[in-house]
């Protein structure tokens, strides 16, 4: 069952590394847009997300696209995708992998 867990939390996770930011050319899971992933043994999902900023073009679409590309993997039965800013995003959120796509690091 454990490795059944791990194994829809990575493909959650890659579906997530799917999705850009348009004004940022890294995705959103690196990028440290997603503050929270909860995943329970029925496949709801729970994801609480932020955006680089509260004034983001893509502040009413994004996160319809974080919910759908989720919604559509095999296993998941619900998704809810909360958006916060508490605490705001900042470049200390950056995966390595997001720096150094960046040329940051």
């Amino acid at each position: 069952m454990e490795n059944e867990f791990l194994s829809k939390e990575a493909e959650v996770i890659d579906a997530l590394r799917t999705i850009y930011d348009p004004e940022i050319p890294v995705n959103i899971y690196d990028l440290g847009l997603i503050y929270e992933l909860d995943i329970n043994e029925d496949g709801k999902v729970r994801i609480v997300m932020t955006l680089t900023s509260p004034n983001c073009p893509v502040a009413d679409s994004l996160p319809e696209e974080v919910h759908d590309t989720v919604a559509d993997l095999p296993g998941i039965t619900s998704v809810e995708v909360n958006l916060t800013f508490d605490p705001p995003w900042d470049r200390d959120m950056l995966s390595d992998e997001a720096l150094l796509e960046l040329g940051l690091l």
